[in-house]
């Protein structure tokens, strides 16, 4: 129906329905209980909610409820009515036993308030990790309107004049702990200093991965997702971005006509080239699942293995967030893959423009931070997905992969690129913090450490536990980092190359689940293969042989997560969910409450 020459917007359903006036009369009154006026929601404005993933309990997004302010002011001067609502929180660093089981568990708050509410368009808040996946399956689903607002990067952080970055000092710290350089409150004097400013992490970690891709898939504004969260620029984009969300609902511009196959190919050239965190195949593919676009682990091989490292950042290079962003941000990355054909220029963005239009005139402005294709870090700098008898896929970060690992563990004359190591299995991570330094194991630099049940079933939830510390002894005698397998995941702050988000699981049988101490594995990444050498008689044997471990729930969510959550490769989606796509224009306004 339309209104004033206009389509009728789906919040009017709610505010001014004259065939139904008791439901009319009902929606309307109690949201005039605070200073709102049948006027104004009887006006034919947008009604835009912004999705608020800001709280104390989410210290990486908490200035989103300063940034609100902004919003709302962009969007009431764009002709709309703002409406804010709180979403589930999220905060990787406080939730236990992970934040993974909080994340589809905001995506389904999301799905009710933005179909079960008179709201027209939607500002996605988003920054810590798992927040922005949680927003955009979200969004995919009901297939409203949407746009997303990422909070930005913490300041660089200095530690006795060095910059040292949020998560990636963790590891180092644990190191130097280990190795007895430094003691326990040195250890938490030094992580702190990374942690300067409100904002999320400042490496390239999970967080600004994801923001990236966010703005990648054209769901951001051009150059939102690298502004520090504390600069001027990140409350202008916060006004830009109320007005734009205004705009995108009068011209219905929706998920669907933006998260297409080619924005997901944009999303993994890029994820390539600025160094990303492993989380992001499993937060895309996700959210490409709920979209009904198809994505596997194969097309990050595909696609993304051949592009370079262009991007210097920590922890695969040396820079953090604030000289990223006046390096050039993400849009001079963008302009420079697209200057040598590896981007899909025609898909569609936010701004009802194409990623080519966005971008093409953005330049690099500090070569040593974002170099140019030609003269990369790296020349091969995505993600290499390995299987086998250990697993039918797994991904390894080959941007991280370090001089010394690569001399250690891929450069034997005439098996390059390849290992054999025995297997060090450790089930779960106090099993190992309880026997890493156990001489017994006699743990050299000839094994592999593997660490399993930490998937979405088994931890539950898939825990950050894969980039192992080998034993204090071996840390002291100079030796860094073993090879690490698992079934879990692994933080992007980490520099690890580990091989890690395991599909299938060892909690429902995975190969993982039959490994034994004491086996030895190959990994040919020439191959992409990842073996356990074993006769399959043997293997057989012990896969009829296999008993699971009970795996206990302690809450109602964990057990409804466990019962109906997918593997790692296909997204760790709620499977059941799945079928539910662009709900909104399949089902229309749901029915009357009263």
């Amino acid at each position: 129906m339309a209104q004033n020459g206009k389509p009728r917007l789906r919040s009017q359903a709610w505010w001014d329905n004259p065939d139904n006036p008791g439901m009319t009369a009902l929606y309307l009154e109690r949201y005039l209980n605070y200073g709102l006026t049948r006027e104004e929601l009887q006006s034919g404005k947008p009604i835009i909610g912004i999705a608020q993933t800001g709280s104390d309990l989410s210290p990486c997004n908490r200035h989103h409820i300063e940034l609100a302010e902004r919003v709302r002011a962009g969007i009431r001067d764009a002709g709309g009515i703002p409406f804010e609502f709180p979403v589930h929180p999220i905060q990787e660093t406080g939730k236990r036993p992970t934040a993974a089981l909080d994340r589809n568990l905001a995506y389904l708050g999301l799905v009710e308030v933005l179909y079960g509410y008179p709201i027209d368009g939607v500002v996605l808040t988003t920054g810590c990790d798992k927040t922005t996946p949680a927003m955009l399956m979200g969004a995919a689903t009901v297939n409203i309107p949407a746009i997303v607002l990422s909070g930005g990067p913490m300041l660089d952080g200095y530690f006795e004049g060095e910059l040292v970055g949020s998560g990636t000092v963790v590891w180092e710290a644990r190191r130097r702990h280990a190795a007895g350089e430094i003691t326990y409150d040195q250890f938490i004097d030094l992580v702190s200093e990374s942690a300067p400013s409100v904002g999320h992490c400042n490496t390239m970690g999970t967080a600004s991965s994801m923001n990236a891709m966010a703005e990648a898939l054209g769901m951001s504004l051009p150059g939102c997702a690298a502004i520090p969260a504390p600069y001027r620029e990140r409350g202008q984009m916060a006004h830009a971005t109320g007005r734009r969300i205004v705009e995108m609902v009068h011209e219905d511009l929706r998920p669907s006509g933006i998260m297409t196959r080619e924005a997901f190919e944009n999303a993994i050239v890029c994820a390539s080239a600025i160094g990303a965190s492993t989380n992001c195949p499993i937060h895309l593919n996700a959210i490409a699942r709920h979209m009904g676009v198809e994505l596997t682990n194969d097309d990050w091989d595909a696609i993304g293995y051949q592009i370079p490292l262009i991007v210097d950042m920590m922890p695969a290079g040396r820079f953090l967030g604030e000289g990223y962003y006046r390096a050039g941000g993400l849009p001079a990355v963008i302009a420079e893959l697209m200057r040598h054909g590896k981007v899909r220029e025609d898909a569609m963005t936010v701004t009802g423009r194409t990623v080519a239009e966005n971008n093409r005139d953005a330049r690099i402005v500090d070569p040593e931070v974002i170099r140019s294709y030609d003269k990369p870090l790296m020349t091969q700098a995505g993600f290499a997905v390995l299987k086998g008898t250990l697993f039918d896929s797994a991904i390894m970060k080959t941007s991280v992969i370090s001089e010394d690992f690569r001399k250690r563990y891929l450069c034997r004359p005439g098996d390059e690129n390849a290992f054999e190591a025995r297997a060090i299995v450790f089930d779960g991570p106090e099993d190992y913090h309880h026997r890493i330094n156990d001489p017994e194991l006699g743990i050299d630099e000839t094994c592999v450490l593997v660490i399993r049940y930490c998937g979405p079933v088994g931890y539950p939830g898939s825990a950050e536990v894969v980039n192992m510390l080998p034993p204090d002894a071996l840390v002291r005698e100079g030796v860094s980092e073993l090879p690490c397998i698992g079934d879990g995941r692994q933080s992007g702050t980490s520099g690890s190359p580990s091989i890690l988000n395991a599909s299938p699981e060892a909690a429902v049988g995975g190969g993982l689940a039959i490994l034994e101490t004491g086996d030895r594995i190959r990994i040919d990444l020439n191959r992409r293969s990842a073996d356990i050498l074993l006769p399959e008689e043997e293997l057989e044997a012990r896969r009829k042989a296999l008993k699971l471990p009970d795996f206990v729930n302690q809450t109602p969510w964990q057990e409804i997560y466990r019962n109906h959550v997918g593997q790692l490769a296909e997204g760790g989606v709620l499977e059941n969910a799945v079928k539910y796509q662009r709900i909104d224009e399949r089902f229309g306004i749901a029915r009357d409450n009263h």
